[in-house]
């Protein structure tokens, strides 16, 4: 029998520490302590060399249940639709136009934070509800 294998998802991104501190921020994830020996992450990143500084952040979840998140910056923008996005299950177990409602409030939540919302699917008889919406870079992922 295999084994559950621990997983990061990584992000390729331009702005790595905006990004990630945007996705601290919907899913309640935080910042992990700098590396040993530096009081701050801006004292270690003052410590790389120049073209490295601000090249990669994280975050992680603070019950140390869901998988850590990186940052990297690349040099090109994004281009087409993600392969591969997050959802934000912020409906589980609401149906309806209670499920709806809840999304909606959700998504005016991070719409303040920059989120935009790319579409919203409504119920239609086999599906539940869903917002597809994009992050402060234009990844998508959905809220549902």
């Amino acid at each position: 029998m295999a084994s559950v294998k621990e997983f990061q998802v990584t992000f390729d991104c331009a702005d790595p520490e905006r990004v990630a501190r945007f996705w601290c921020e919907i899913l309640g994830y935080v910042v992990p302590p700098p590396p040993e020996g530096f009081a701050s992450w801006d004292e270690f990143n003052s410590s790389l060399p120049p073209d490295a500084q601000g090249s990669a952040f994280a975050c992680v979840d603070p019950t140390g249940e869901g998988p850590r998140l990186f940052f990297q910056r690349v040099p090109e923008g994004k281009v087409v639709k993600n392969r591969v996005h997050l959802c934000v299950r912020v409906g589980t177990g609401l149906v309806g136009d209670e499920r709806l409602a809840t999304l909606q409030a959700e998504s005016e939540r991070l719409g303040a934070l920059g989120a935009v919302v790319e579409r919203v699917m409504k119920a239609d008889g086999i599906n539940e509800s869903c917002i597809v919406m994009q992050d402060i870079e234009g990844n998508e992922f959905c809220l549902d």
